[in-house]
């Protein structure tokens, strides 16, 4: 035998779903936003990007300021620049290569050292200034200097932070200067008008720390 509900319960049970689908939605709606928001402050990925970097990730060279916390150790804690040659100096822990290290993996060996004189050292080290990671661009520009280099920058992105070209700017013949660990540099030719066609990614050279664009 099959029972029937009745119209007014099958009424009173669409009104009470209804705010529970309103809600769901809403939720939905919520999360996309939420998505689009975090998506605008990330800024545009590059070609072929699938994911944001990993902070963890960021490698430490000369001219960045680290502020280095070791947790009710005040005597240890400080603000250093990386030198010039890659180090930094720390109470009890001595001389240390920071540069090529990640936030993280300086933490470890500097706790490492300090163990032999701190019991279980809790160290934080957080990088103020990112005075490493920048490229140059100079020549037929509009805004030839010196600039933050984020993440997954190609010569394409310089280019347009620079504010584009001259009118006379040879742009079949730019080449980026980029040093190389033992002081020599090498060049790379960059043929913008091939690369902004976009037919092959890999044309859109991807710019390292200390790269130079030379625009003729």
């Amino acid at each position: 035998m099959t029972s029937r509900i009745p119209l007014r319960s099958l009424a009173a049970l669409g009104l009470a779903l209804a705010p529970a689908a309103g809600l769901a939605q809403s939720r939905q709606a919520n999360t996309e936003q939420a998505a689009v928001v975090k998506a605008l402050h990330r800024g545009p990925a590059a070609p072929g990007a699938e994911a944001d970097p990993d902070p963890g990730e960021y490698l430490i060279g000369p001219a960045d300021v680290l502020a280095i916390d070791v947790w009710r150790e005040q005597e240890v804690s400080r603000v250093e620049p990386v030198r010039p040659d890659g180090r930094i100096t720390l109470p009890l822990a001595g001389e240390i290569q920071a540069s090529g290290e990640t936030p993280k993996s300086l933490e470890a060996e500097i706790a490492r050292r300090l163990g032999h004189y701190i019991h279980q050292p809790a160290v934080t080290v957080i990088v103020q200034q990112a005075n490493s990671h920048r490229f140059n661009i100079i020549g037929e520009v509009l805004r030839p200097g010196s600039y933050p280099l984020g993440a997954r920058m190609t010569v394409l992105d310089a280019v347009a932070l620079a504010g584009g070209f001259q009118e006379f700017a040879k742009t079949t013949r730019i080449y980026v200067v980029r040093r190389q660990p033992r002081g020599a540099s090498m060049r790379i030719p960059f043929d913008y008008k091939r690369a902004v066609r976009g037919d092959r990614r890999d044309l859109d050279l991807e710019l390292e720390p200390g790269d130079t664009i030379i625009v003729p």
